[in-house]
C-alpha cells in the first residue's frame, strides 16, 4: 500500500488533532509537521489529552503513527560554530517534544558551514550529534535530509551524508530522508532512479532511508537552487517522480509532499489523488 501524505500545519489551539484532521482532509495516510514555526524558537506546551485524542483519530482512520514524520526547524545549524550551543540545545528540546508526541522520526537539515568548508562543517555536525544523542534517552531516529547544495549546505551528496553517519557513535539513531527536488538540484538524475538508489545503497545502505520528500523542481538538474514545484509541473515531471514513488525497494517508506500552495490553497488532496491514480501500488 502506498504510504503518502504531505506537510500539514500544527497550531496551538488545535494541536496534533488539527494536524491529523488536515491530513485526513487530503485523503492522506501519513503526514509531516513541525512542532512550532520552523523559523523561530516559539514553542507552545503540548496538551497530552490532545495527543491522546489524535492517536484515537489516527487509529480510527487507519493512519499508522509510526509513519508520521516530524521536521526540525530550519534555525538549527549544527555545522555553524557560532550557533553550535544554541543548535544543540534546541535539537535536544525538539527530540523531547517528538518523544512526547510519540513519534519515531525527526527530519533534520544537516546544516551550512558558512564558508568554513565542508570538512569543518561535517566535523561540527558529528560533534553536535554525538553530544545531543549521548544525553537523549529516547529511541527517536534523526533523519539527515539530502540537500540541493545551495550556498554552503552540507549533505549535497551521499558521500557527505555517509561521512556524518560514520562519525556518529549511535549510528542506529541516524537515518536519511531523501528529497526529490534536492536530489535533482544536487545533480542526481532521477530518470535513472534505479542507478541512484543502487549508488545510495553501496555508499550508505538503503535500510537507512526512512522518509522521502516528493517534490518537483523549478530548476534543471545540478542547479543547486532548491526551489520546489508542484507535482508534474516542474523539470523532473510526473513520470520520473513515479519511478521514486513506486520503487519496490522503498514501498514501505512514507512519501511526503512539500509542494507550493496554489493561489493560497494547499494542493495536496489533488496531488495525492493524481499520484494514486497512476501508482502501481
Amino acid at each position: 500500500m502506498l504510504i503518502i501524505g504531505s506537510h500539514v500545519g500544527y497550531k496551538k489551539d488545535s494541536g496534533l488533532v488539527g494536524s491529523v484532521k488536515e491530513a485526513l482532509s487530503y485523503n492522506a495516510n501519513t503526514f509531516m509537521f513541525y512542532t512550532g514555526a520552523p523559523q523561530n524558537t516559539v514553542r507552545s506546551s503540548i496538551d497530552l489529552d490532545n495527543v491522546k485524542e489524535a492517536e484515537v483519530l489516527m487509529k480510527e482512520n487507519g493512519l499508522d503513527k509510526n509513519n508520521v514524520i516530524v521536521h526540525a526547524p530550519y534555525i538549527i545549524n549544527l555545522a555553524n560554530p557560532d550557533k553550535f550551543d544554541f543548535s544543540c540545545d534546541f535539537l535536544s528540546e525538539e527530540l523531547k517534544r517528538v518523544n512526547t508526541f510519540g513519534m519515531k522520526y525527526l527530519v533534520l537539515h544537516p546544516g551550512s558551514h558558512v564558508g568554513l568548508g565542508v570538512d569543518v562543517g561535517i566535523s561540527n555536525i558529528i560533534k553536535a550529534l554525538n553530544l545531543v544523542l549521548e544525553k537523549d534517552d529516547s529511541n527517536i531516529m534523526i533523519l539527515l535530509e539530502t540537500m540541493a547544495g545551495k550556498g554552503s549546505e552540507v549533505g549535497r551528496c551521499f558521500d557527505e551524508i555517509k561521512s556524518i553517519i560514520d562519525g556518529v557513535n549511535h549510528k542506529e539513531r541516524i537515518g536519511v530522508c531523501l528529497d526529490t527536488c534536492h536530489l535533482n538540484d544536487a545533480g542526481y538524475d532521477l530518470n535513472n532512479f534505479n542507478e541512484v538508489i543502487d549508488t545510495f545503497d553501496k555508499i550508505i545502505g538503503i535500510e537507512k532511508i526512512k522518509c522521502i520528500h516528493i517534490n518537483d523542481s523549478k530548476n534543471p538538474i545540478s542547479s543547486h537552487k532548491d526551489r520546489h514545484e508542484n507535482i508534474g509541473k516542474g523539470t523532473i515531471g510526473l513520470d520520473t517522480l513515479m519511478k521514486v514513488i513506486d520503487c519496490d525497494k522503498l514501498k514501505d517508506v512514507p512519501k511526503i509532499l512539500e509542494t507550493p500552495y496554489i493561489d493560497g490553497n494547499a494542493p495536496y488532496k489533488e496531488e495525492i489523488e493524481l499520484i494514486r491514480s497512476v501508482s502501481k501500488q
